[in-house]
């Protein structure tokens, strides 16, 4: 009969194993993604986000420029429509730059 010192041991033993396990397995996925060229979430997550605010930051800050300058001048729609479709085409294009160069 086993003892319960021997008992505790075999669990612990069976513990190790399993850890041991998990950690090839993690090791291994990220050694795919490696050669694979794949990258975790959180780094995709990243990536839209700072994304986004490249090409929202840009079109909010023609809205508010364009709509100043309408009310300043009097213009109706017009800076304001024309700066958020450049704010719009440099938030793109520096996106654009971006993603060429990573």
């Amino acid at each position: 009969m086993a003892t319960e010192q021997e008992h505790d041991n075999h669990e612990l033993r069976a513990d190790q194993r399993e850890l041991e396990e998990a950690v090839k397995r993690a090791h291994s996925r990220r050694e795919h993604r490696l050669r694979a060229g794949e990258w975790p979430v959180s780094r995709g997550l990243a990536m839209i986000g700072r994304y986004g605010w490249t090409i929202v930051a840009p079109i909010l800050i023609g809205a508010f420029v364009g709509r100043w300058l309408d009310r300043t001048l009097h213009s109706g729609v017009f800076w304001s429509a024309a700066l958020v479709f450049v704010g719009a085409a440099l938030g793109f294009w520096a996106v654009w730059k971006r993603m060429s160069s990573e």
